[in-house]
């Protein structure tokens, strides 16, 4: 089993900074790919970011020199730092660790962006 703990979300104002953090437990391997997914009210679940265990990252084009996402590997913890946040990036964030089998999810932690 696989346990993901997200923190650090919370309310923001434009053109703010966040960083989230996301502590896996459990049968974990650096070997697997870690992420973060957003789901807005009303709208589906869409990728963020992702990274795998090289390092190489994927981001969506809505946060590209924005966003960052990284992991250490001997926290078993994957981070996403967020700059100049937008009113559109509120959304409940989860976190994600992708095996060949299955995909695990964090319980998700709230991003609001206003003024």
């Amino acid at each position: 089993q696989v346990q993901l703990v997200e923190s650090g979300g919370g309310l923001v104002q434009p053109g703010g900074s966040l960083r989230l953090s996301c502590a896996a437990s459990g049968s974990i391997s650096s070997l697997y790919d870690m992420g973060w997914y957003r789901q807005a009210p009303g709208q589906q679940r869409e990728l963020v970011a992702a990274i795998n265990s090289g390092g190489t990252t994927n981001l969506a084009d809505s946060v590209k020199g924005r966003f960052t996402i990284s992991r250490d590997n001997a926290k078993n913890t994957v981070y996403l730092q967020m700059n100049s946040l937008k009113p559109e990036d509120t959304a409940v964030y989860y976190c994600s660790y992708q095996t060949i089998g299955a995909t695990y999810w964090g319980q998700g932690t709230q991003v609001t962006v206003s003024s």
